[in-house]
């Protein structure tokens, strides 16, 4: 019956009171019964006194109330039935000992006689047992037993009746009416709640889903010029391709008239999917301390930046305040056009959130040209001051690890010991994952997986910085990172 009037599948869906306290549980369980076990037999005693019933069946009425308080804990539907028919049985019972008084003229000051057809115990035990069901099923099944528990009493005190009783009906109804209001109030309360969780989750996971579509559109937008750059090679080398053969057949005419076709197509959808993509501009024009990026911004027709045009990123970056420190090691190799978009807005997202949230800190940063690939690291010190409330989105490390999963590689964001923040990461030179994954890395996103620990929508954390990733290994590569000490202070570097 209960697991009816609340929808559930079968009885064991019931929810359990306090479930990460089980301790608490048990204690709500030990008092219960022992409330219910006094009603009893408090309730026992007025069956026999006031009701003259016998002592079987006053333990019978007496104990059934106390027998339906501790079952509502867990049915409280099939409880308010048992206590609703207990006390009815008991009022049909006890009408016999209604009938008038043998003495005609009774005293002066007499009672006129016991409670009737509710008693005290049996009021209490139905209106607690009516709050437990306005809490657990909806609204117009809890109104339905209050209505079931007042026609009951009407007809056993309206049409069946007594005499030489205290009426108790209107009383018992009134107290009844209010459990249920209050039983009521409190579910409303807490499916509201309930509901509001829920709506923030989904917000959440809206908002996360959103970030994600935002950072792979910028990408996008970012990589089309690097796809039309070489569509345009493919075109005017399969034009200029017949002018250096002699007597070209007609069949490579044809191809190559075909090749650069082909390419002129892709130009103008590129172009058309481009225009779509810039129709909403995900950058952050209001935050001051954004360092503008070629390509985005004023001039979105520039073209992408490159590794080329790191030092003046550096120089930028020291203009806005920081104490910046680049180093390039090892032999400088040819890099897909991608990796090189991909690193330089890597090191630029790296030091925009330096001087977000780590103002006065000394910053290093590592370009390591190894044979395999690309190594960045981007390492600050302790910020000497509070910083600021950042006005950005907080997704950047979102937007980086998805430039590195995008091109096989990782990166890993991590706080240092010395209060400072690193970035770590690697991008395989032709931006093809390697067979086994990059010497020394744990995968292909880091140990946080592809979004790491942060937050459900790759936000900054509470304190203003973003949340870093696990640490990788130290000594885990030949490129690891370097060790590096920042004049901050501190005894041990």
């Amino acid at each position: 019956m209960n697991a009816a009037a609340d929808g559930a599948g079968s009885p064991h869906t019931a929810p359990v009171l306090f479930p990460g306290h089980r301790w608490l549980r048990h204690l709500t369980y030990v008092l219960v019964s022992l409330a219910a076990l006094g009603l009893s037999l408090a309730g026992t005693d007025e069956m026999l006194s006031e009701y003259k019933l016998g002592v079987v069946q006053g333990l019978l009425a007496g104990f059934a109330q106390g027998v339906a308080l501790v079952l509502a804990l867990r049915r409280p539907v099939p409880a308010w039935a048992l206590s609703l028919t207990a006390t009815a049985f008991t009022a049909l019972t006890v009408r016999a000992a209604m009938d008038p008084l043998p003495t005609m003229n009774p005293l002066p000051g007499t009672t006129p006689g016991p409670d009737w057809p509710w008693n005290t115990t049996e009021v209490v035990v139905q209106a607690a047992v009516l709050l437990l069901v306005a809490l657990r099923v909806p609204t117009r099944k809890a109104l339905a037993a209050l209505a079931a528990t007042a026609l009951t009493t009407f007809v056993i005190q309206g049409l069946v009746g007594a005499q030489h009783y205290s009426s108790t009906g209107m009383v018992a109804v009134a107290v009844c009416a209010v459990a249920v209001l209050i039983g009521t109030a409190l579910r409303g309360r807490s499916e509201a709640r309930t509901q509001l969780v829920e709506q923030v989750t989904i917000t959440a996971e809206e908002r996360n889903r959103r970030t994600l579509l935002e950072e792979r559109s910028r990408i996008a937008r970012e990589l089309h010029d690097v796809v039309a750059h070489h569509m345009s090679v493919i075109s005017i080398q399969a034009q200029v391709a017949p002018l250096l053969v002699e007597n070209p057949s007609e069949e490579l005419r044809e191809n190559l008239d075909g090749i650069r076709q082909n390419a002129l197509e892709a130009l103008a959808e590129l172009r058309r999917v481009l225009g779509v993509l810039r129709s909403e501009n995900p950058e952050y024009p209001d935050d001051p301390y954004a360092l503008p990026a070629p390509g985005t911004g004023a001039a979105p027709d520039a073209p992408q930046p490159t590794l080329d045009r790191l030092d003046a990123l550096i120089e930028n970056t020291r203009a806005a305040g920081l104490d910046v420190r680049g180093d390039v090691r090892g032999e400088v190799r040819p890099l897909a056009p991608g990796v090189e978009l991909s690193a330089y807005r890597i090191v630029q997202e790296a030091l925009s959130n330096a001087l977000r949230h780590a103002p006065g800190s000394t910053v290093a940063v590592e370009v390591a040209h190894d044979p395999d690939g690309l190594r960045l690291f981007v390492t600050n010190s302790r910020p000497q001051q509070a910083a600021p409330p950042s006005p950005g989105a907080g997704h950047g490390l979102l937007g980086m690890r998805e430039r590195a999963a995008m091109l096989g590689g990782h990166l890993t964001a991590t706080r240092t010991f010395q209060g400072g923040f690193a970035v770590v990461a690697f991008l395989p030179r032709d931006g093809v994952a390697l067979p086994d994954g990059p010497a020394g890395t744990a995968g292909s996103h880091g140990p946080g997986g592809p979004h790491g620990p942060d937050g459900p929508d790759g936000s900054d954390g509470a304190d203003g910085s973003d949340a870093p990733d696990s640490p990788a290994a130290p000594g885990t590569s030949p490129s690891a990172a370097p060790e590096i000490i920042f004049p901050t202070g501190d005894a041990t570097p």
